[in-house]
């Protein structure tokens, strides 16, 4: 990042990053879509599938993860969206009023 009252001199980043690894590839879980506590903890607070980052997988399994939460949404065993989304009629800001 460029110091804009200094411009020859940079800022450098004082933290250690720590590496990424796949919880799934350490610990050889299989993602399996009758398995919804794994699922479900792939999951954001809207009921989206979250991203690599949050979930820390690679792209393999991010991509199984994906197909699994898929098939799991489509027999019922997870929702599509939270139960509060449902009730309150959507999430958008301009909902209409009554």
């Amino acid at each position: 990042m460029i110091n804009y009252r200094n411009p020859t001199i940079r800022r450098t980043k004082k933290y250690d990053a720590k590496p990424m690894v796949c919880p799934f590839c350490t610990e050889k879980i299989v993602i399996d879509y009758k398995d919804t506590t794994i699922l479900s903890r792939c999951l954001t607070n809207r009921g989206k599938i979250g991203s690599r980052r949050k979930t820390r997988a690679c792209a393999k399994h991010q991509r199984r993860l994906a197909l699994a939460i898929k098939r799991a949404r489509f027999l019922a065993l997870l929702p599509y969206a939270q139960i509060h989304i449902w009730e309150s009629g959507g999430v958008g800001i301009h909902q209409q009023r009554p």
